[in-house]
């Protein structure tokens, strides 16, 4: 595995900025899917409103902003990745105030952060503050020593005091 500032070949979209390092992944002459276990994972969802979207995530999780490029990026639409820096995934929030690809969340649509310790209320209190709103979970699994919170977008974020595996 290498690391780079930024993936090799290519540049961050007109009027974007890298802001941690990336990694990559040979998968060898085989060409046969080799994940690791440090492989990334990104997470991509339409916004339509990545101000709020940003609001939510940052100053209500407390999640860095990794990435951002405007509305002259490839493909017409502003981006924004969140995620912390040493994590292994991160946010990405596709600009999309027009509608043409609307959030389409169900409520099992979950992003879930195994906390591995208690939900600090002042978290909480900073997610709705930012944006969110918090509901009930569809299943009552994730209610016991967990809060979901609905994002901007109705997306749900479980925030679980369990850990991981």
């Amino acid at each position: 595995m290498s690391v780079h500032r930024q993936p090799p070949g290519n540049q961050p979209e007109a009027g974007g900025t890298w802001f941690a390092a990336t990694a990559r992944c040979d998968v060898g002459d085989d060409r046969a899917m080799k994940p690791l276990p440090t492989s990334h994972l990104r997470i991509a969802r339409p916004s339509h409103d990545l101000p709020a979207s940003e609001r939510f995530w940052v100053d209500g999780l407390g999640l860095e902003v990794l990435f951002r490029a405007g509305s002259s990026a490839e493909g017409g639409h502003a981006l924004l990745m969140v995620g912390w820096p040493d994590a292994g995934w991160h946010l990405e929030l596709v600009s999309d105030p027009g509608g043409e690809t609307p959030a389409a969340p169900t409520e099992e649509d979950l992003l879930v952060l195994y906390l591995n310790g208690e939900v600090e209320a002042g978290v909480v209190s900073r997610l709705v503050d930012a944006g969110g709103t918090r509901v009930a979970a569809r299943n009552p699994y994730w209610d016991h020593g967990g809060v979901t919170i609905l994002d901007p977008d109705g997306y749900r974020l479980v925030l679980t005091s369990r850990s991981w595996p």
